[in-house]
C-alpha cells in the first residue's frame, strides 16, 4: 500500500469507529481480517494514523472546521506530525486508493486555521464534560496537561531482578536503543518510532526468557513506594493481569507472600504465565468465588495492601487515545462508588502498623485527593504520609517534586513526571 492508500485506509476505520462506537483496537483487527493483503508495516502505519487522530481529535477537528473523520486525520497531520500543506496535498490525489484532492476550502483551513480563541477542552484535547474536573486538577494548567496526554507514550519496561539487573537488561536489548528511565530505578525506557510504531516485544528473547516485563514507569514507581520488602505480608487487591505483583515480587525477592485477587476473575487468567515467565515463587492468586471475594480469612493480616483500584483511566490516554471519547460521565460515578467500595475492604485487611497503598492510573481529584479525604474522615485511625517522606522511604528523592498540591500523596503526569498519569497514596494504620 502506498502512503495515499494508508490515509484512505485509516478514514475508513476511523469512521467505523465514530459510527459504531468501537474500541480502536477491535476496529483496527476487524479492518485487518478483512483486507489480508496489507502487510503488517501497513497495518502499523494505519494503526498509527488512526491513534493520532483520536489523539488530537477535538483540537483537529477546531482547526479545520470539521468534526468529519477526514478533517480531523488531515488536522492531525498538521497538530501532531507538523507536515506541511503540499505534503498532504501530494498524498490526496484521488488515483488509486488516495483520498480525493482537497478542496479550496481545506487548503485555507490547513494553511490558517487556529486554536485562537478555542476553549481549553478543545485547546487540550479531552471531553468537554471533564472541563470542570481538569479546571480542579490542574487549574491554569489543564490545557497543557491535556495536550501532554495526547501525545505518544514511549514504550517503558521494567528490568526483572529475579533475573537480571538493569544494566543486563539494556545490554539484551541495546539493538532498541533503550535508555535507563528517569524515577523507576529499574525503568527501560524505548521511543516509538517517527510513525509511532512500537517494537514487537513478544518477540525478543529477553521478554521471552522473562528479563523484562512491559510496564509503564509510573506504574514501577507506584510498586516502589508500596514499601514492600523480604519477608512482608502482602495484598495486591485489584492484582488485574498482575503487572504491579510482578514488581512486588521482584522487590520482595520471592520471600514472603503476595495474595492476588481481583472482584473481577477474568482479568486475573494472564498472571499465571506472567509468574511462570518471569520465576516468581511467593504469589498465591485468589480468584474470586462467583460475587463473592477470596478475602475471608485474610482480615487484618497484612504489612502492605495495595490497592490499583478501577478508574476512568483518564492518565493512560496517552496509550489508549480512543477511551477519553468513549468515556461518559456516569462511568466516573460507577468508579467512585467501586473506589469508596475497595478501600473500606483494603482498610479490614491491614494489620495495625501496616500500610495501605492507593493507586489509579487518573489525573482526576474527585477519583484521588477527594477519595483519601473522604477515607480518612471515615477512619480516623489512618495517618496519610506526605509526598516527600513517601519519596524518602522509597529512595526516590527527587519524586518529591511530584507532590500533589491538592492533599497527601503524589500526582504523576506526563508533563510533570514524564510518566502516565497517576495518583498515590500511603496511609499508615494506627
Amino acid at each position: 500500500m502506498n502512503s495515499g492508500a494508508r490515509l484512505s485506509a485509516a478514514i475508513e476505520i476511523l469512521d467505523v469507529i465514530e459510527i459504531q462506537r468501537r474500541p480502536a483496537a477491535d476496529a483496527l483487527k476487524e479492518w485487518g481480517t478483512a483486507h489480508r493483503y496489507a502487510g503488517s508495516k501497513d497495518r502499523a502505519a494505519i494503526g498509527s494514523l488512526v491513534y493520532d487522530s483520536l489523539r488530537v481529535k477535538s483540537s483537529a477537528a477546531h482547526v479545520m472546521g470539521s468534526d468529519a473523520t477526514r478533517a480531523v486525520l488531515l488536522g492531525a497531520l498538521r497538530e501532531l506530525r507538523g507536515m506541511d500543506l503540499d505534503a498532504v496535498a501530494a498524498l490526496c490525489t484521488g488515483e488509486g486508493y488516495a483520498p480525493t484532492p482537497l478542496t479550496d476550502g481545506e487548503r485555507e483551513r490547513y494553511a490558517s486555521g487556529s486554536l485562537d480563541g478555542a476553549p481549553d477542552h478543545v485547546r487540550g484535547d479531552y471531553p468537554e464534560w471533564l472541563a470542570g474536573s481538569f479546571a480542579a486538577a490542574f487549574g491554569d494548567g489543564a490545557v497543557e496537561e491535556g495536550r501532554a496526554l495526547a501525545r505518544r507514550a514511549p514504550v517503558d519496561l521494567r528490568a526483572n531482578r529475579l533475573k537480571v539487573d538493569r544494566d543486563k537488561a539494556m545490554r539484551s536489548l541495546a539493538h532498541l536503543r533503550p535508555e535507563a528511565a528517569g524515577h523507576a530505578r529499574d525503568g527501560i525506557r524505548i521511543a516509538v518510532g517517527e510513525d509511532g510504531r512500537a517494537p514487537a516485544l513478544a518477540a525478543e528473547p529477553a521478554y521471552v526468557k522473562g528479563f523484562v516485563e512491559v510496564q509503564d514507569e509510573g506504574s514501577q514507581v507506584a510498586a516502589l513506594l508500596s514499601g514492600a520488602k523480604p519477608g512482608m505480608q502482602v495484598l495486591d487487591l485489584c492484582a488485574g493481569s498482575g503487572g504491579k505483583t510482578l514488581a512486588l515480587a521482584s522487590m520482595m525477592e520471592n520471600k514472603g507472600q503476595i495474595f492476588a485477587t481481583d472482584l473481577d476473575g477474568r482479568r486475573l487468567m494472564p498472571i499465571y504465565d506472567r509468574l511462570a515467565r518471569a520465576g516468581v515463587r511467593n504469589v498465591q492468586v485468589r480468584a474470586p468465588k462467583g460475587r463473592q471475594t477470596a478475602l475471608g480469612d485474610l482480615q487484618g493480616r497484612f504489612d502492605v495492601v495495595f490497592v490499583d483500584a478501577p478508574c476512568t483511566g483518564t492518565g493512560t490516554w496517552r496509550r489508549n487515545p480512543d477511551a477519553k471519547w468513549r468515556l461518559r460521565p456516569g462511568a466516573l460515578e460507577e468508579r467512585i462508588k467501586e473506589q469508596d467500595e475497595i478501600l473500606a475492604t483494603a482498610v479490614s485487611c491491614v494489620k495495625p502498623g501496616g500500610r495501605l497503598v492507593y493507586v489509579t492510573c487518573s489525573v482526576l481529584r474527585e477519583e484521588n485527593e477527594d477519595r483519601l479525604a473522604k477515607l480518612v474522615e471515615a477512619h480516623p485511625g489512618l495517618l496519610p504520609l506526605d509526598a516527600g517522606h513517601m519519596a524518602r522511604d522509597a529512595g526516590l528523592p527527587d519524586l518529591a517534586g511530584c507532590a500533589s498540591p491538592h492533599g497527601p500523596g503524589l500526582r504523576l503526569t506526563p508533563l510533570r513526571c514524564g510518566t502516565d498519569g497517576f495518583g498515590i497514596a500511603t496511609l499508615l494504620v494506627q
